[in-house]
């Protein structure tokens, strides 16, 4: 009964700045490899950052470089503090597990949209 909520999203400007959050209950989020995804209009779901329990990170070439993901294990909550945006970034995020089958599992919180645009 695992329940993740994003937050953080909104309209920013091409260069600005925007830090995701992700909080998850019912579950021990400490012990799960966790990643950020992104989804833009017209196209599926894309992982963009992925974090290991140990804080191991992983990043999609195309956002290598101004993305960085990170948990706070303590409080339960992973964080993408996003940087240099551009208007490709454009996209619903979603947080959840990482290295799952999703013909096994396949839930989704309502994600955060993100909007970078002059």
């Amino acid at each position: 009964q695992v329940q993740f909520v994003e937050s953080g999203g909104g309209l920013v400007q091409p260069g600005g700045s925007l830090r995701l959050s992700c909080a998850a209950s019912g579950s021990s989020f400490s012990i799960y490899n966790m990643g950020w995804y992104r989804q833009a209009p017209g196209k599926g779901r894309e992982l963009v950052a992925d974090i290991t329990t140990s804080g191991s990170a992983n990043y999609a070439d195309s956002v290598k470089g101004r993305f960085t993901i990170s948990r706070d294990n303590a409080k339960n909550i992973m964080y993408l503090q996003m940087n240099s945006l551009k208007p490709e970034d454009t996209a619903v995020y979603y947080c959840n597990y990482v290295g799952v089958s999703w013909k096994n599992y396949n839930y989704w919180g309502q994600g955060t949209q993100v909007t970078v645009s002059s």
